[in-house]
């Protein structure tokens, strides 16, 4: 478990140079996410939405995909999955990660180094075409080295067992077993891009993956990466952020069970059974994690917008929404407007919507800030993506499968919404750290016998007054922020 800082007033650390250095390697793991996060908001905003957007307006000139190139399409994917969401679950998975001798050194720095270089490198192949045959191949291995790094630097941490006859092995808690799995597809689908790239690299004409293998790679980062993933940390928070009961285990389990079932039915090719897993699955996953149930306690939104408790709501309705979309698809889809609204509601209308929900609740913490810079920003933000993402999905199966063609014409705006929703929350982000003050001290303001000081603690829980903040998994600062006495 992460250390704490709590100040105990009035009371002499018993080494300074021991004390100054536990604040330094506080000061570096929140420095160190910081540097995760700006590189998924440089992702996100600019290969990830704006020239993703410019893709929709051609699409939709033209009615149809032929305007635009497979390659780049698939360059957008890549920096959005991986760039933004990747970037992302890196960052806090080092912040996360208890202090050993692989996350101390120069390993989470260089595995930043890695994972954004390839990430750069399969933009320039896929988007501009840049030395391909060399650049997707090299990408897809730096990529590949920097998740085995994060994945040595997780496995270094060995949980402390009981000795002789007690001496058993930790259970591992659902919400784990779902983080777990989701790291698993992860892992999968970076090998995966790996080696179609050397593949293509050698015998492809393109850089773009396939059709048939594209459609299965896609059920494999929606279904297998970002599903598992969201429903894991949410198993873990939202209970205290929604103030309500604990989460229903076995059912987690059953419905990650579900959906891994789905992911393997897809990557077959069986997509008519496929869906109905995956929806039965999605279904389980919300009344597992209480997320409709009726709160016991106020839901804990002090330091943001008090809407937050709806549109967490409002996230795993468009989970539903996109495995449902998943069942129509299946049966009836041509064009691929189906298919494309499904994948937008589970990307967008469910993990972009969580990312942009649950980011500013816990986000300044971990990155040593002691507070959200704009809860009307985090409003505003969430109903800009929310307007855009119900347009899109709504329109998208209209328009591809012919039904509306009038719906191509709305296709932009919603692109308009969404991208504003994207610019606001990276402005929130950029504020946040930049102008909010940090929780960390300056080395002089610790004085021997006149300023409070920092007190290692193990304590389970995440108490900044400021935001109310009652229980955090692997909280970083159990204190109120650091001031004078």
């Amino acid at each position: 478990m992460s250390t704490l800082i709590e100040i105990v007033p009035g009371r002499e650390p018993s080494s300074t140079m021991e004390h100054h250095a536990q604040v330094a390697r506080e000061r570096r793991k929140s420095r160190l996410l910081r540097l995760w996060i700006a590189t998924g908001i440089f992702f996100m905003v600019l290969p990830g939405t704006i020239l993703g957007f410019s893709s929709l307006l051609l699409i939709s000139a033209h009615h149809g995909l032929q305007a635009v190139s497979p390659a780049w399409i698939q360059a957008h994917g890549h920096s959005q999955v991986f760039g933004w969401i990747g970037s992302f679950v890196l960052g806090i998975g080092f912040y996360s990660q208890p202090r050993t001798r692989a996350n101390q050194g120069r390993l989470p720095v260089m595995c930043w180094g890695l994972w954004t270089t390839g990430l750069v490198l399969h933009w320039l192949a896929g988007a501009c075409l840049w030395q391909w045959r060399v650049t997707l191949p090299l990408s897809g291995l730096l990529e590949l080295v920097a998740i085995l790094l994060f994945l040595y630097a997780a496995s270094q941490h060995k949980l402390p067992q009981g000795s002789g006859a007690m001496r058993t092995k930790p259970r591992i808690e659902p919400w784990m077993q779902a983080v777990l799995v989701s790291n698993a597809a992860l892992f999968l689908a970076i090998a995966f891009n790996f080696a179609i790239g050397l593949h293509l690299a050698i015998q492809g004409f393109t850089p773009a993956i396939p059709h048939d293998f594209d459609q299965k790679y896609l059920v494999l980062l929606g279904w297998g990466f970002l599903a598992p993933l969201v429903w894991g940390f949410s198993a873990r928070w939202l209970p205290i952020f929604l103030g309500v009961k604990p989460v229903r285990g076995r059912l987690l389990q059953i419905a990650v069970a579900l959906d891994v079932l789905g992911v393997i039915l897809g990557m077959s090719h069986q997509t008519i059974l496929m869906a109905p897993f995956l929806a039965v699955g999605a279904i389980l996953a919300s009344v597992a994690i209480r997320v409709f149930s009726v709160p016991d306690r106020p839901a804990k939104t002090i330091g943001i917008h008090s809407s937050f408790p709806v549109f967490l709501r409002v996230a795993y309705a468009w989970s539903i929404v996109a495995s449902l979309l998943g069942v129509w698809a299946s049966v009836a889809d041509v064009h691929g407007g189906i298919w494309g609204g499904s994948r937008h509601a589970l990307t967008v209308g469910f993990a972009a919507m969580m990312v942009m929900t649950v980011g500013p609740r816990i986000l300044p913490h971990f990155a040593g800030v002691r507070g959200l810079y704009s809860p009307r920003l985090m409003f505003a933000t969430l109903v800009l993506l929310l307007a855009g993402c119900t347009l899109r999905v709504s329109m998208e199966p209209l328009a591809y499968e012919g039904i509306v063609p009038f719906a191509w014409k709305l296709l932009p705006l919603s692109g308009c919404l969404e991208l504003g929703a994207v610019l606001l929350f990276a402005l929130q982000l950029i504020l946040t750290f930049a102008r909010e003050p940090s929780i960390f001290p300056e080395a002089d303001r610790f004085r021997p016998g006149s300023a409070p000081v920092l007190n290692p603690s193990c304590a389970g829980g995440m108490g900044t007054s400021g935001y109310g903040v009652s229980a955090l998994p692997q909280p970083k600062h159990d204190a109120e922020p650091l001031r004078e006495p």
